[in-house]
């Protein structure tokens, strides 16, 4: 079975992910923040990280940047709704560039992201 870590500091949108991906087939394991997002892949590794950008402790950038220096190959999903004075599409375009493998701005289209999860999971 496929394994994908969700990690958003909203409980909202981590149990809608959960419950969605879960009912796709996958295990799905949730962190509040990118600090305990990177604990856990490191424990156990998934085979798709989906991460939003704007979180406390350790923002979605700084997660990426990390995973991506320490896994290379990994495929990260970044997610986001913006921020209080920028829209989402500036966030996801600087993940992009740090090395999201495909980027999605809330509110999430669950086929388009189920789509993307399924093509870079390998299945």
């Amino acid at each position: 079975m496929k394994r994908i870590l969700v990690i958003d500091d909203e409980e909202q949108v981590r149990s809608m992910l959960r419950m969605t991906l879960e009912d796709a087939g996958y295990e799905v394991e949730d962190a509040p923040d990118g600090d305990m997002g990177v604990r856990l892949f490191r424990e156990k590794p998934t085979d798709v990280i989906i991460t939003d950008i704007l979180m406390p402790e350790k923002e979605g950038i700084e997660t990426i940047l990390e995973l991506r220096r320490d896994f290379p190959g990994i495929k990260i999903i970044a997610i986001s709704g913006g921020g209080r004075f920028r829209s989402p599409n500036t966030f996801l375009t600087m993940a992009e560039h740090f090395g999201a493998s495909r980027i999605f701005s809330k509110p999430l289209r669950q086929r388009e992201l189920l789509s993307a999860v399924r093509e870079l999971a390998g299945g």
